[in-house]
C-alpha cells in the first residue's frame, strides 16, 4: 500500500482553504512557532482543526541553526527546539522538520553537535519524529551524506531525512557556487531524481519526505542569492521530477510492497502556494496514470 500525502504550509486561519482544495497534508509554518502570542492553546486549536481534515500533519521549526556560531548558545538552541517540538506535538504533528545551518569546518564535530541536539530532543519527547532538511549549498551542513552521518550517529528511528529537492539539485550541480541555473537545468534528468529519491527512501526510516519549490537567483559578490518563484517560472524543470516521482512511487514502493509513508510539501511563495500545490500534485499524478493501466 502506498500512502502519498500532499499539501503545503498553513497557519490556523488558512486550514479551511487547504481542506476545501482536497489537500491531505498540512505543515505548521516556522513563523507560528516564532510568534510569542501563539501560546500552547493556539497549537491545541490547530490540532483540533487539522485532525478532522488531514491524514498527515507536519511542522517546520523556526530558522535557528543547530550549529550556532557561538557554541555557548547550544544549550539555548536545545531548549528552543524542545519548546517547538512540544508545541508541534500538541498540534498533532508527527514530524518536526529542521534546518541544520552552517559548518564549523570539522565534519566530525558538526555531526557530534547535531547528534547531541537530536538526542536531547528524543530523550525529552515522545513519539514525534525529527527530519533534517537538505541544504542547497556546499558551504552549509546538510548534504545527503552529512545527514546520513547524523542519522547513523543518533541511531534512532525517530530521525529521518527530508529532501528539499531543488536544494539537492543546486547542491549536487554546484549551482550555489556558479549561479548557472539555466545550464544546470539540463542535468536535472529523470535518472538524477531517481537517484536522489533512492537516497531519501534509504534514510527515511519508514518515510519518503519530500519538499519542492522552483527557484531562480543571481550571483552577487561570490554568493548565489536564491529566490523562490511561482511554479513554472523557475528551476529545476518540473517534468523530469514528476516522471521520476511517478515511476519511483510505483516501481520502488508499490510494486515492492514497502510500508512507506510518502509526502510532498510545496514550499513556494505564499502568493501562489495553493494554485501551485495543486499544479504540482496534478503533474505527478498525470505521470502515475499510465502505470495503472
Amino acid at each position: 500500500m502506498v500512502l502519498f500525502d500532499w499539501g503545503t504550509y498553513n497557519g490556523k486561519t488558512k486550514l479551511y482553504a487547504a481542506e476545501l482544495l482536497g489537500m491531505k497534508l498540512t505543515e505548521i509554518p516556522p513563523y507560528d512557532f516564532a510568534r510569542k502570542r501563539y501560546t500552547i492553546d493556539y497549537f491545541k486549536e490547530y490540532g483540533e482543526l487539522a485532525r478532522r481534515a488531514f491524514t498527515t500533519i507536519t511542522a517546520h521549526a523556526p530558522y535557528y541553526s543547530l550549529i550556532p556560531r557561538d557554541l555557548r548558545q547550544l544549550e539555548k538552541i536545545k531548549k528552543i527546539m524542545l519548546d517547538v517540538a512540544i508545541k508541534a506535538k500538541t498540534a498533532g504533528a508527527e514530524i518536526l522538520n529542521m534546518h541544520i545551518g552552517g559548518k564549523t569546518g570539522d565534519k566530525d564535530k558538526d555531526v557530534e553537535i547535531v547528534s547531541d541536539v537530536l538526542k536531547y530532543l528524543i530523550q525529552n519527547t515522545k513519539d514525534i519524529k525529527f527530519s533534517l532538511e537538505t541544504t542547497y549549498s556546499g558551504y552549509l551542513f546538510g548534504s545527503i551524506e552529512d545527514i546520513r552521518a547524523v542519522i547513523e550517529a543518533v541511531n534512532s528511528d525517530r530521525v529521518l531525512i527530508s529532501l528539499q529537492l531543488e536544494n539537492d539539485w543546486m547542491r549536487e550541480f554546484e549551482v550555489y557556487r556558479t549561479g548557472q541555473f539555466h545550464k544546470a537545468a539540463q542535468y536535472a534528468t529523470e535518472d538524477f531524481w531517481y537517484r536522489i529519491l533512492k537516497a531519501g527512501l534509504e534514510l527515511g526510516n519508514g518515510y519518503l519526505s519530500l519538499r519542492f519549490a522552483q527557484v531562480t537567483g543571481v550571483k552577487l559578490r561570490g554568493f548565489v542569492v536564491k529566490k523562490r518563484v511561482p511554479l513554472g517560472m523557475g528551476y529545476p524543470p518540473l517534468e523530469p521530477l514528476a516522471k521520476a516521482l511517478a515511476r519511483f512511487m510505483i516501481k520502488e514502493v508499490y510494486e515492492k510492497g514497502l510500508n512507506v509513508k510518502m509526502h510532498l510539501i510545496y514550499t513556494g511563495i505564499p502568493q501562489t502556494k495553493y494554485q501551485d500545490t495543486i499544479k504540482l500534485y496534478s503533474a505527478i499524478m498525470q505521470e502515475v496514470v499510465p502505470y495503472l493501466k
